[in-house]
């Protein structure tokens, strides 16, 4: 699959990565590999082979789309899926979710307890935590920083990308800020009135 990464008025300025070429590049890393760190070094391979200023952004893509699921809601959903869920638990289940590609991350930011439906969130339904495989477990750390080692590689510059960000008035977020009531002072019995599905499951 050939990507051209054009530019498009209606992203945010000095983005020149359209938003659904970036999702065709997350969509097929997946389909040559299921394996996270396989999938890494394919993502860190084909963007180290860009130009220094759309790998920027896509860091500054991904940030804006990540943006969409820290909401409190989410942090909820991931709490009951975990069994407890930190702060940087939380962090890298949103990368996860944007892993799993475009239209299963849309149908999960419109309703968190959407994630009843996904396949790999229903696997890990069926066993406990202590059984869940590495490959398993709905969090991706590390696509948070596969911009800046691709940036690096291709310039030489630690922690270039992120300087090239706040260059094009982007700074970068490295942990949750989300939006919405925090679940920690909601009612608890009130979670299975917001999240029936995943309260049954989990």
């Amino acid at each position: 699959m050939s990507l051209s990464w054009r530019c498009r008025r209606d992203l945010a300025p000095c983005t020149v990565v359209d938003i659904d070429e970036f999702w065709l590049f997350l969509q097929r890393s997946r389909q040559v590999t299921g394996d996270p760190d396989e999938r890494l070094r394919w993502l860190s391979l084909h963007l180290a082979q860009r130009p220094p200023a759309r790998i920027v952004d896509f860091q500054i893509l991904l940030n804006q789309i990540r943006r969409r699921s820290d909401t409190y809601d989410m942090w909820e959903a991931a709490n009951l899926i975990f069994g407890g869920c930190s702060t940087d638990g939380f962090w890298y289940f949103q990368a996860w979710l944007i892993g799993l590609g475009r239209d299963t991350f849309e149908l999960v930011v419109a309703d968190p307890d959407n994630l009843a439906e996904v396949p790999e969130v229903r696997r890990l339904a069926e066993r406990p935590v202590s059984e869940w495989a590495q490959e398993e477990w709905p969090q991706w750390e590390a696509l948070s920083y596969v911009a800046a080692g691709a940036y690096e590689e291709a310039t030489g510059e630690e922690d270039g990308v992120y300087d090239a960000m706040k260059e094009r008035g982007h700074t970068n977020q490295g942990d949750p800020e989300p939006t919405g009531l925090p679940w920690r002072l909601r009612d608890p019995k009130a979670t299975t009135q917001r999240l029936p599905r995943l309260s049954r499951m989990f």
